[in-house]
């Protein structure tokens, strides 16, 4: 419910119970394990919230308020007492749809007509959850990292700085290659809605791909962003991929990844890449997911010169299963032994400096 990336959608939970845990204090220091949250963002990010039975008494001992108080807190819709299963198997025959929560009498109302909802992917919902000035995490750290904020989850943020990493957070937009050559890497988030919103940073990702040889990362709308800059189109799924249990085949090895092995992974995504042949040179797919074959990872190819790689899954988990947390590893190792390469050597940066450290 906190992830960014679900901005603008309506959450339907299926567990037959939910909210018996409670909701944790939301408040972390920020220092090279944490990232001042407990959760994945401040605020829950969802439209609205559907459960078929909600726990009014919760047991846990972080908690420090109900599902129901905290969401009335934020001001987020919530309704119980529904058939989440028959919702589900509707959604499971028409993918993903448009809705909405109506209690009372607003239930014997007609239906309104199709052009009355409210669609969010018409909305650049990126511009909505991304920071809007840069701030600095962990800045002791031997590497540092320029992230790409498309709504990341804070523990994106948390597997960076507990790998030694001074992280400095971006907007979506910023123009990256002006301060570039103060960094060992850039990473890429995730974020919510249509990545197409996103074209201005994918043509300015397409000049660091270009003109930077140090290692990128990315995650989900990460991912989509660099595969636009490597030429490829993003549609939108039928139903998307979402959970915790997707499987992905791996392609080809890299660092932790051995080609021919199935990893699980933890998914949400509406946008895909697109499968193209022959794939836009200096570029190979990664991962395909075993279910529906879409693309789920974007490396670049050993023979281009580039340390770029691209997943549609989250291998940080937070929660989900724990198969690919080692491309965190890989990633910062990359930037740590490019930055050995480098030692002194000297790179003239831009005198503009992002700004604001937490």
């Amino acid at each position: 419910m906190t992830d960014p990336s679900y901005r603008g959608q309506i959450l339907v939970f299926t567990s037959p119970l939910i909210g018996n845990y409670g909701v944790p204090g939301n408040t972390a220091p920020f220092d090279n394990k944490d990232v001042g949250v407990v959760l994945e963002s401040q605020n829950i990010q969802c439209s609205a919230v559907v459960v078929g039975d909600v726990a009014e008494k919760f047991s846990h001992y972080t908690a420090v308020e109900s599902l129901a108080t905290w969401c009335q807190r934020h001001g987020v819709p919530a309704i119980t007492g529904v058939d989440t299963r028959a919702i589900t198997r509707l959604l499971r025959d028409q993918g993903t749809t448009l809705g909405r929560v109506a209690i009372g009498l607003d239930v014997s109302h007609p239906v309104p007509a199709a052009e009355e909802f409210w669609d969010p992917s018409s909305e650049n919902l990126v511009d909505q959850v991304s920071t809007k000035v840069p701030y600095e995490l962990n800045p002791s750290g031997s590497i540092k990292i320029a992230v790409l904020d498309f709504g990341v989850k804070a523990n994106i943020l948390r597997s960076l700085v507990r790998r030694d990493a001074a992280v400095t957070v971006l907007p979506w937009n910023y123009d990256f290659n002006s301060i570039r050559d103060q960094f060992d890497g850039l990473f890429l988030t995730n974020g919510p809605g249509d990545p197409t919103h996103c074209m201005d940073a994918a043509l300015k990702l397409r000049r660091t791909l270009t003109e930077w040889d140090r290692p990128v990362f990315g995650i989900c709308m990460g991912h989509q962003i660099i595969g636009m800059a490597a030429g490829l189109d993003a549609y939108r799924m039928t139903f998307g991929n979402r959970g915790h249990n997707q499987p992905v085949l791996a392609l080809v090895s890299s660092g932790s990844i051995k080609a021919g092995r199935v990893y699980v992974t933890s998914q949400n995504h509406q946008y895909a890449l697109k499968l193209e042949d022959p794939f836009p040179q200096g570029w190979e797919p990664f991962f395909i997911n075993c279910n529906d074959s879409s693309v789920e990872g974007i490396k670049s190819t050993a023979n281009s010169g580039k340390k770029v790689w691209g997943v549609q899954f989250h291998p940080e988990s937070a929660g989900g299963p724990l198969d690919t947390i080692e491309m965190f590893t890989d990633f910062v190792s990359e930037c740590q032994a490019h930055k050995t390469q480098t030692s002194g050597t000297f790179n003239v940066a831009s005198t503009e400096q992002p700004s604001a450290t937490v």
